[in-house]
């Protein structure tokens, strides 16, 4: 009789770790379309002290910059230029920065300023 139990209960056992294990695998990436894969952005911002320059690979069409307070301080529209560069006129710690290029696609990005 002993034995018989001992089996049922090896088998429980068995069954609750391979359950377990099964379980705790990571399901792997959920599968993303075209458009999300692609992460490397056509500009670079680049930052020396409290001045902000937007340089890109396509012409850009709209700047507007905003404080985190969510003051506005650039709105610039129909640059059609490769390059944009403007000053941040207060001692904010972050400035958010959306850039619009030439195909109407919208990029938006937070930058640390000193």
């Amino acid at each position: 009789m002993t034995y018989l139990t001992l089996r049922k209960c090896a088998a429980a056992i068995l069954f609750a770790s391979i359950s377990g294990i099964s379980l705790a695998q990571d399901p792997g990436p959920k599968s993303k379309s075209a458009t999300e894969v692609s992460t490397t952005k056509p500009f670079r911002i680049l930052t020396s002290g409290q001045r902000i320059s937007i340089q890109s690979n396509k012409n850009i069409s709209n700047v507007i910059a905003w404080t985190a307070s969510g003051n506005r301080f650039v709105e610039q529209t129909n640059i059609q230029a490769s390059s944009y560069n403007f000053v941040v006129p207060s001692k904010e710690k972050y400035v958010f920065v959306m850039v619009q290029l030439e195909g109407g696609k919208r990029y938006t990005e937070k930058i640390g300023v000193r």
